[in-house]
């Protein structure tokens, strides 16, 4: 089985290299009816049947190619439109049939390499189809699927519908490798050493380069969560903000409140000193009362001199007036004490009430007073947690904009990679600082309008101006052109598929 392997790696190097150097001289569109093309077909027939499990079906025994093909299409969701053409295909019968059309259209698409690359990478799939020695579970099959590169350079135009792919017969022509025989062995078994040495180094390479992807995927999930944890906390700082912006709002409607209350209660001492002000001019109004009873007094004592001087010649007169006198005094003193006592008495109990009053208002304009302290005291101390929670919200904004610098410089980093990529490629590559104008539109870029790379020309575009994207040379997976590179890409396929 390893002699068949070697056998097969032979022929199939020497039918690819024979492809590739026939088709580059022969300068166009290769179609169905050239040789080195259908012996090359013959040659991938034979290697993808290597070590064919057999299978047992109505008809007896047989070995079917078409089954490994069929599971690129779960493998590659690409490979659904080869494979649905294929199944409509009229003339088609025959599973081999069916794997020879599939070969075909993917040469066509120029997506051979891909396809096989990624049916030999399950090895477990595999294993149903073939024998543990087959060429496509060893070693030979990926150095076939390497080889099948460099067919990507050739454009073929194969009219499968035309063709019957079920009764071929699929026998190699050996007369076309014939030539320089033993040179061709030599210097094939010098590239295998050559390929041997590069695939261990390519491993190597690409280990290397796999722990470093894993390292920085690592490092990408923790910026992410740090991330999603700092919008968390803002989030929660912005729910803190509103309900202490709540209640300070229902703290001022509190403290206007207790504003009104206070000027209620100056309107009520306002109304009180006015009651005491009538009170003093009800005073003054009964001490003008007393100053007249007085002056009446005084005319009444001498109207009775002038009776006394009158009536000196009447004893018996001048005694009884004397004795009525003496007794209206007396009385008049009598109800005028009585009269002042009461009036002291009122004024004394109107006074202590009044000051009762006056008391009570004070003391709870005191009250009133303390609670508006503790509530100024709250207020500084939610204030101090608040001025806590903005330093805590700059630090956030800091580390937000260390997070900014390490991303430009992961994009500065980007650009140098583009740079030397645009050495390597041959085509220029622009520089982010270079372009501050759309090399197309001619808009000024901005925050919303982002900077893009053409993959083909290395010019900077808007996102409107570079929104396309095909495959290159340099890269088989479609990546982003620009609007004039995707114009000239397709006139030029177009061109050449004619």
């Amino acid at each position: 089985m390893a002699m068949e392997r070697a056998n097969l790696l032979n022929m199939a190097k020497l039918s690819i290299k024979g492809l590739i150097e026939s088709a580059l001289s022969f300068g166009r569109t290769l179609d169905s009816d050239y040789p080195p093309l259908q012996q090359f077909f013959v040659v991938m027939e034979h290697c993808l049947k290597h070590g064919l499990k057999v299978k047992k079906s109505f008809l007896g025994y047989n070995k079917s190619l078409w089954g490994p093909l069929e599971m690129v299409e779960k493998l590659c969701p690409e490979a659904g439109e080869i494979a649905a053409s294929v199944r409509d295909l009229p003339g088609l019968k025959t599973p081999l049939g069916r794997a020879r059309a599939w070969l075909r259209l993917a040469l066509m698409q120029k997506k051979l390499a891909d396809y096989l690359r990624l049916l030999i990478t399950r090895k477990d799939t595999l294993s149903e189809f073939y024998e543990n020695s087959a060429v496509m579970l060893e070693e030979e099959g990926a150095v076939i699927v390497g080889l099948l590169v460099g067919l990507n350079v050739i454009d073929a135009n194969l009219c499968v519908k035309g063709e019957d792919l079920d009764t071929q017969v699929g026998v190699i022509d050996f007369s076309m490798y014939l030539k320089n025989d033993i040179d061709d062995y030599r210097n094939l078994n010098c590239e295998l050493d050559t390929y041997k040495q590069s695939r261990q180094g390519l491993d190597e390479m690409y280990n290397e380069a796999r722990r470093q992807l894993k390292e920085e995927c690592q490092l990408r999930q923790d910026v992410e969560n740090e991330l999603v944890v700092h919008v968390s906390m803002k989030q929660e700082m912005e729910m803190a903000m509103k309900l202490l912006e709540k209640d300070i709002h229902e703290k001022q409607d509190t403290l206007i409140g207790l504003r009104h209350q206070l000027d209620e209660v100056k309107a009520i001492n306002v109304e009180m000193y006015q009651k005491m002000q009538s009170s003093d001019d009800n005073m003054r109004q009964k001490n003008d009362m007393i100053a007249r009873l007085e002056e009446k007094t005084n005319q009444i004592t001498a109207t009775m001199k002038q009776l006394e001087q009158r009536l000196q010649d009447a004893e018996r007169e001048r005694a009884s007036a004397e004795d009525g006198v003496r007794k209206f005094k007396q009385d008049f003193t009598n109800k005028a004490d009585s009269l002042q006592k009461q009036i002291a008495q009122r004024e004394k109990m109107q006074l202590e009430t009044d000051l009762k009053i006056e008391r009570d208002w004070r003391q709870t304009l005191q009250n009133e007073l303390e609670r508006e302290r503790e509530t100024i005291a709250q207020l500084t101390a939610e204030a101090q947690q608040i001025n806590g929670l903005k330093k805590e919200f700059h630090r956030l904004q800091d580390e937000n904009t260390q997070l900014k610098g390490i991303c430009e410089e992961q994009e500065q980093a980007l650009e140098e990679l583009g740079c030397k990529l645009s050495e390597y490629g041959g085509q220029v590559w622009l520089k982010d600082k270079d372009a501050t104008h759309c090399k197309l539109c001619e808009k000024e870029f901005s925050i919303s309008r982002r900077k893009h790379h053409c993959r083909n020309c290395g010019e900077i575009f808007c996102n409107s101006c570079s929104d396309n994207e095909l495959p290159l040379p340099a890269s088989p997976k479609p990546v982003r052109v620009c609007d004039t590179c995707h114009a000239l890409l397709l006139q030029r396929c177009s061109s050449n598929a004619t």
